[in-house]
């Protein structure tokens, strides 16, 4: 297994081909359809050059803080990937701001094999119904943003360690385990 460590480079990527197995460390953040519409509209809410993006809709659960600031503490409960295709029309312009690595389930078009190439990141797939697995390789919820957009929608910032297994599905030299 290949471990990589948030921010993703272009020599982190340059090493990857599609059917490797890796694991990442560091920072992933959440986003799926309306959070990919929305940074498109608006402007990623937080640095997403050199990141890592899970097409995930996370079940989260709001603890009060003990320390009595009124801030809420969330808990990761569940973490598992959602289908990629949804995320078709927006992920080419997402790539292009600076994601390097997408993390989902399903696979993706034509369109995103091109901006994979096109910016030298890859498309990874967790396997879905692992979602326990998943969520025991989350240290700490960093930050949400968007909670606007509801829980599963809200683009969550993860501390993670040795997340995965994850399969390089589509690499940057445009091959592809979906051919």
């Amino acid at each position: 297994m290949i471990e990589l460590t948030t921010p993703i480079t272009d020599e982190d990527i340059n090493k990857l081909k599609a059917g490797d197995v890796i694991a990442i460390s560091g920072q992933i953040l959440t986003a799926r359809d309306q959070a990919h519409k929305r940074i498109l509209e608006e402007g990623a809410p937080c640095d997403i050059e050199g990141s890592v993006l899970f097409h995930a809709g996370p079940i989260i659960k709001e603890e009060e803080n003990e320390n009595d600031d009124g801030e809420s503490k969330y808990v990761m409960v569940a973490v598992g990937p959602t289908t990629s295709m949804r995320m078709n029309p927006y992920e080419s312009d997402v790539l292009d701001m600076g994601a390097k690595i997408i993390i989902g389930k399903g696979g993706m078009d034509d369109s995103v094999r091109e901006a994979l190439i096109r910016n030298n990141a890859v498309y990874v797939v967790a396997t879905g119904g692992c979602a326990a697995l998943y969520v025991d390789k989350v240290n700490e919820i960093k930050g949400v943003n968007w909670l606007d957009l509801g829980m599963p929608e809200a683009i969550w910032d993860l501390d993670v360690e040795s997340f995965g297994p994850l399969i390089v599905a589509m690499d940057a030299q445009g091959n592809s385990l979906y051919d």
